[in-house]
């Protein structure tokens, strides 16, 4: 795999890859990934009408997420690579005070920190449905994502609306 350029595209994707792209969309772009898990089988507490498959890519210190129930689409990344960007910016060389600030500068205002049970602490802008995750107040990973319904579809984010 190339040398990848880890722009995060909030509701959008990573760099040319789309929330909603197929599983050969990616792999066409990112190359066969080193390890696939479906979560289903891992004993996680799943959602009865999503099946998610991850594609890890070590290398690259990525994550990919696919759900849907009758068609997997690209739902979700998750990274530690150190070079990840943001709105231009390196990511992993902010506090968590100069990522909310950027975020707020860029619209997103609504802003959800909690403690972990297993000990990290997430920072969520729900309007770009993105977490950052802190140990000893630095940076260690980054999840944003889309909502996907069974088909594969991407549905939109009413922040309004609870979700059953």
């Amino acid at each position: 795999m190339e040398k990848l350029n880890l722009e995060i595209l909030l509701l959008e994707g990573l760099n040319n890859l789309k929330f909603g792209d197929s599983q050969a969309t990616v792999e066409k772009t990112l190359g066969k990934p080193q390890e696939t898990k479906k979560l289903s089988e891992e004993g996680d507490e799943v959602d009865e009408d999503l099946d998610t498959i991850l594609w890890e890519y070590d290398d690259a210190g990525l994550t990919v997420f696919f759900e849907g129930k009758n068609n997997h689409v690209l739902s979700c990344f998750e990274t530690d690579n150190a070079e990840a960007t943001i709105f231009g910016k390196n990511i992993f060389e902010m506090t968590e005070e100069q990522i909310v600030q950027i975020m707020k500068e860029n619209g997103l205002t609504q802003i959800d920190k909690e403690e972990e049970e297993w000990g990290e602490k997430r920072v969520s802008f729900d309007e770009g449905l993105i977490d950052f995750y802190f140990q000893d107040g630095e940076l260690i990973t980054v999840n944003w994502g889309v909502f996907v319904n069974e088909d594969g579809e991407i549905e939109e984010f009413d922040d309004e609306e609870d979700e059953d």
